[in-house]
């Protein structure tokens, strides 16, 4: 979880998310980050110069020292909404590039900053922490990161302040800024190993006594959906938590409504399909705040099943409890 960082009374809070609504597509999201960390760079460390691309910027967004000797370099990454390990190559191949050009033309790195708008999440932290030790230990070189929190703290700093005016106070009152796009979550696999271990879990049994033989999708779902709630849960954030809340209630009372009129017709087995009816045609009205793929709704009702708040068979009481004494 991001620090929290003090904003000053009357401040401009600072979203990232401005660059795509400046950019208008992703390279222009990115061409627009890369500008502001390279002013930033300059507004907090003396003799900072960018490299123009002609052809090749040599893997160099911006640098400090001497290209005839040892520099420091920042190298900008648009990831958004949350850096995943699905970035893990992109930024290795940073990395290589800024050191093979570094031998190619008669330089060193002695420090390598890579700039990204978002936090990474968990996976991603630990690998990058493994990762960064191995490379400064390998190539003799320091390596930071300037993340969300870290680069609000410098935005928010004395040094920064004409940086944050210039790219997140752009627009006056008399012409608001546009409503930023709203970013979704992102879906994610399911690595083998914890998809195996979800095998056994009570919302797969439910589904297997109900007849479901392909459960793959139901997995990822699951997964995904439980990322959102641990996320809230740890960050704890009133608002999100009532959100989420709020949500369950809804797809809880939707389960609910579809398994008593199935039970009444004798119809259980076409419980699971009008469940995922329901939950369709409900999903654009859950609270927006919660960023949520369909994929996660259908998810956040096998939560429910997991939590034995839920089933899709008439006897679901007895499997939770028998998964429970099992």
């Amino acid at each position: 979880m991001p620090d929290s960082i003090a904003v000053p009374t009357g401040v401009q809070p600072i979203s990232f998310d401005v660059h795509a609504v400046r950019g208008g597509s992703p390279g222009g999201a990115r061409d627009d980050f890369e500008t502001m960390i390279a002013q930033l760079a300059a507004a907090t460390t003396p003799g900072v110069r960018s490299v123009a691309a002609n052809p090749g910027d040599w893997g160099i967004d911006a640098f400090a020292g001497n290209l005839g000797g040892a520099i420091t370099v920042w190298q900008s990454k648009y990831f958004m909404p949350a850096t995943t390990k699905k970035h893990v190559q992109q930024v290795k191949d940073s990395l290589d590039n800024v050191l093979k050009a570094a031998i190619k033309n008669g330089h060193t790195i002695a420090c390598w900053i890579l700039c990204i708008p978002s936090s990474m999440d968990g996976p991603m932290t630990a690998w990058w922490d493994t990762w960064t030790k191995a490379q400064e230990k390998e190539h003799s070189l320091v390596i930071q990161l300037w993340d969300e929190t870290a680069l609000r703290k410098k935005l928010l700093s004395p040094e920064g302040d004409d940086v944050r005016r210039g790219f997140y106070e752009t627009y006056s009152q008399a012409a608001p800024a546009p409503a930023p796009i709203e970013q979704l979550r992102l879906v994610l696999e399911v690595e083998d190993d914890k998809a195996a271990a979800l095998g056994s879990a009570l919302f797969i049994r439910q589904m297997t006594e109900a007849g479901h033989v392909e459960l793959d999708s139901a997995k990822r779902q699951f997964f995904n959906a439980d990322l959102v709630a641990r996320e809230i849960a740890h960050k704890d954030v009133p608002a999100e938590v009532a959100a989420l809340s709020s949500a369950d209630a809804t797809l809880h009372g939707l389960w609910e409504m579809q398994f008593n009129e199935c039970a009444a017709e004798d119809a259980l087995r076409v419980l699971h399909p009008r469940v995922w009816r329901d939950v369709r045609n409900e999903h654009d009205k859950l609270p927006k705040s919660l960023r949520l793929e369909l994929v996660h709704s259908w998810g956040l009702v096998h939560r429910l099943v997991d939590n034995r708040k839920a089933g899709w068979v008439q006897h679901r009481r007895q499997i939770a409890a028998e998964h429970s004494a099992g």
